[in-house]
């Protein structure tokens, strides 16, 4: 029982994070991904910008995942 406390702490404070910080985040980069994408058909530099972008965008996944598997911060 004392090891679900600490990990039981880090879920509510990744939940937060995911909450304030990465559907924001997200939700607001979504628009530029989804603009880019076209270009990166005939702009080859596009693809990588778009790629980037993309791994921002899925910044709520990772706030998700490491609220369920209960990962500290940092590692």
């Amino acid at each position: 029982m004392a090891d679900l406390c600490p990990g039981l702490l880090w879920a509510v404070i990744w939940f937060f994070g995911l909450i304030f910080v990465g559907w924001p985040i997200g939700f607001l980069l979504a628009w530029l991904y989804v603009c880019l994408l076209p270009f990166g058909a005939c702009i080859e530099a596009m693809k990588g910008a778009a790629e980037a972008v993309l791994g921002i965008v899925q910044l709520p996944l990772t706030f998700a995942d490491n609220m369920v598997n209960m990962k500290p911060c940092g590692k």
